[in-house]
């Protein structure tokens, strides 16, 4: 089945990587902010700051290749993009679970998707 180019990107299988991904590297970033806050944990900070540099980049990668792909919004991809990294992809996971945000409905499902504006023919 050919893609519309402007077709609202549905879901899938590397999508469900992605937020898999997108959790790990929240982990990574959160046990990074501790052992940055607290004394002492330099070599920890360290490792962790090293993984969650790569995971970023790598994370970055899969979005970006989701969103060619047509399985995620490209605002997922700008919402990792901010500041706060991993953090802004997980807001974008859970706001494209929970309201349909920037995706189209998946063939064969019985799930409406909500739109915030109406589809012109």
């Amino acid at each position: 089945m050919a893609r519309r180019p402007f077709e609202k990107p549905v879901p899938g299988e590397l999508f469900a990587w992605v937020k898999r991904f997108s959790f790990v590297e929240l982990a990574i970033f959160a046990a990074l902010i501790a052992f940055w806050l607290l004394p002492g944990f330099e070599t920890a900070t360290m490792v962790f700051g090293w993984a969650h540099g790569l995971g970023f980049v790598a994370l970055c990668v899969a979005i970006w290749i989701a969103c060619i792909r047509k399985e995620a919004p490209y605002t997922m991809l700008a919402a990792t993009l901010t500041p706060v990294g991993p953090v802004g992809s997980v807001i974008a996971i859970e706001l494209i679970e929970r309201k349909g945000w920037g995706v189209g409905e998946q063939p064969g499902s019985q799930a409406r998707v909500p739109q915030t504006a109406p589809e012109r023919s």
